[in-house]
């Protein structure tokens, strides 16, 4: 529905400036996928933002129109920082390592998108992270397996979807409310296209828990 991207911008944060990539915008042209991301996108803190594994970002008209009904006023695309604004593959329906055609690139889900200080700033509420989280609508991030390019109007379809493995809602609930349950945790970990980053936490919460009864 929507292509959105922007590049790393200073604004205004408790009285100093931070900078971020999170204000993106709609784009009409046809931009190339690239293994790190979408051609005039970029993140400013690539310790946490960006890389691989969170090459671009896809969010859910779905979850724009509970938002707005939410929030009570309208929102643009791209207002939660995401790259691609699409109609249907909801969180509870798209699985970790499902692969998506994207334009003509070849994409992979590989975690859901959990918030940092950021979205506070482009919402205007710093209160608005915790409520992001608590909704359970994050979106998900995929990873770049064949580079190719995208345009709003394309069709993003599935191309394979592992059945067994956790939706993105499954994985976001296990970093809400989970993170004790070894059993929850040790599934989750094994699912193929998963983070790194994911995978290596919910190894160690597992190695920590067998520790423990050591």
């Amino acid at each position: 529905m929507s292509l959105n991207v922007g590049l790393p911008i200073d604004v205004p944060f408790e009285g100093g400036t931070v900078s971020t990539g999170i204000f993106k915008s709609p784009v009409t042209d046809r931009r190339a996928i690239r293994h790190l991301g979408i051609e005039g996108d970029g993140q400013a803190d690539l310790s946490v933002h960006g890389g691989v594994d969170k090459a671009v970002y896809v969010y859910s008209s779905d979850s724009y129109a509970w938002w707005m009904s939410e929030l009570g006023h309208a929102l643009q695309p791209g207002e939660f920082g995401e790259n691609i604004t699409v109609a249907g593959f909801t969180d509870d329906a798209v699985r970790i390592g499902d692969r998506l055609r994207l334009g003509t690139a070849l994409v992979e889900v590989t975690q859901p998108r959990e918030p940092c200080f950021k979205l506070g700033i482009r919402m205007g509420d710093k209160r608005f992270i915790p409520r992001f989280r608590d909704a359970g609508r994050t979106g998900f991030y995929v990873r770049v397996l064949e580079e190719g390019d995208v345009a709003a109007g394309d069709t993003l379809e599935r191309v394979y979807t592992g059945a067994a493995a956790p939706t993105v809602a499954e994985i976001h609930d296990i970093f809400v409310n989970g993170g004790d349950d070894v059993d929850r945790l040790r599934q989750a970990a094994a699912a193929p296209g998963l983070a790194e980053g994911w995978r290596t936490w919910m190894e160690k919460r597992v190695a920590a828990s067998d520790d423990s009864l050591a």
